[in-house]
């Protein structure tokens, strides 16, 4: 249990916690700053040192982390480039002014007094993300928790704060940014309420090219590339995402299942918005077919890069391939044959792992349904559901059994092979009574 710190010792309750509850948010993590006090003395009243780069230290009781008061000096490149002076001496004040932004350093007193030395109250009402001091551009990392802070609030940056990001930018110094944290702040504000916002930040400082060009390239529209509205076509399926409150794998896929059009011709662009039209003649949709695989290869190349690069996680690294390859049939799934609905659940191998099928499906539903005039309703999700049913009705095993039986002698390779065969064509057939039963109680 904790023992009372020294009288002259003082707590503060600080940074997000203050915002957000000014706000009118969840509090979901409080953080400390405690002046006046040594190491020592921390120890001496209970609390557990954690961290390496400075002094923090765990509440006994309530485990939230308090930290000392501290400053801090740039002395090297990138992100890590700091050295950190934690002493009784230092101030609270002092200590607030090397936060990021104004909205982030506030402090509430144990009274309940707010300490706001940079006027982030009156930022928070104004809706201004705004750098605290030129320190601010030491820092390459708080150039992704600006775009990041403006997908959550939806703020402004402030000019003179934009004008900063820019500079870091030119100085060269993002690419010293480790993958995993670019791969953090990116899946952080992906989880946002306004995932584009991010994006767009990014875009305009010039971060998303040194850090993401294959997003980057799909906002060539202002340069009168092919790629025409397709940054502003995935900015909004991502939010479309957001709204529906999809998994971070899913969003992830919005993020880069169209990134080949960056690399179409005008024509397969042409062709790829007429994907959707049950009116085309056939003749048109196969040359759509032939556009959307040329489409899928160049999408796929790009996600898979983009995936290795930011060490994305194994989920979302899935999620996004797949969408990648895919997305653009599951939308057509109402004129797809049974083959390619088979091949698709098996591309997922949803059977066994049917959330890979799910984040498929709502990529192809954030790409689909965000677009204006669009349906609400998602038909392909109800057909994969169906899918799903006819194909589980095969029971595997008994035609595994029947096929060891006509062949007892066959090689274990060659057994494997005809059962494989086997369990298809009985789902197939599956499938295609499921379609002429649809087809009579669902005239199309």
């Amino acid at each position: 249990m904790a023992r009372k710190l020294a009288r002259d010792v003082r707590v503060y309750r600080v940074g997000g916690a203050v915002r957000d509850e000014l706000l009118g948010r969840p509090v979901a993590d409080v953080d400390w700053v405690v002046v006046g006090a040594t190491p020592e003395m921390m120890a001496a009243s209970g609390y557990r040192a954690v961290g390496n780069d400075f002094p923090v230290f765990l509440h006994p009781d309530t485990h939230e982390e308090h930290a000392l008061a501290r400053t801090e000096r740039k002395h090297g490149t990138g992100y890590r480039g700091f050295e950190f002076f934690a002493s009784p001496d230092v101030t609270l004040e002092e200590d607030l002014a090397r936060r990021d932004l104004t909205i982030n350093a506030m402090a509430r007193g144990e009274d309940g007094t707010l300490i706001d030395p940079h006027n982030g109250r009156d930022d928070l009402a104004r809706g201004v993300l705004r750098h605290v001091s030129p320190a601010f551009a030491e820092d390459p990392l708080r150039v992704l928790r600006v775009a990041r802070f403006a997908a959550r609030f939806g703020f402004a940056v402030a000019p003179e704060t934009a004008d900063l990001m820019r500079a870091i930018v030119a100085s060269g110094e993002l690419p010293s940014l480790s993958s995993e944290r670019v791969w953090r702040e990116i899946a952080t504000g992906l989880m946002e309420d306004r995932p584009s916002r991010m994006f767009d930040v990014l875009h305009a400082c010039g971060a998303l090219a040194a850090l993401l060009p294959e997003v980057e390239a799909l906002f060539a529209a202002a340069r009168g590339e092919p790629a025409q509205d397709a940054g502003a076509e995935v900015m909004r399926a991502l939010d479309y995402a957001a709204q529906q409150a999809f998994e971070l794998p899913a969003r992830y896929a919005v993020l880069v299942q169209d990134l080949g059009f960056a690399a179409s011709t005008r024509a397969d662009d042409r062709l790829a918005r007429m994907a959707h039209d049950s009116a085309v003649s056939s003749r048109t949709r196969s040359s759509v077919a032939t556009a959307d695989a040329s489409h899928a290869r160049a999408s796929a190349r790009l996600a898979d890069r983009l995936s290795a690069r930011l060490r994305v996680p194994a989920d979302c690294r899935d999620a996004g391939q797949l969408a990648a390859r895919l997305h653009r049939r599951v939308a057509r799934a109402v004129q797809l044959p049974p083959a390619a609905l088979l091949d698709i659940v098996s591309a997922c191998d949803a059977l066994r792992r049917p959330q890979r099928l799910a984040w498929l499906l709502r990529a192809a539903q954030a790409d689909l349904c965000s677009r204006p005039g669009a349906p609400d309703d998602f038909a392909p999700a109800r057909i994969f559901d169906e899918v799903l049913q006819a194909i589980r009705a095969v029971d595997a095993g008994v035609i595994a059994r029947d096929v060891a039986l006509r062949r007892p002698v066959a090689a274990n390779s060659a057994a494997a092979d005809a059962i494989k065969q086997a369990v298809r064509r009985a789902r197939l057939a599956a499938l295609a009574r499921w379609k002429r039963a649809i087809g009579v109680a669902k005239p199309r």
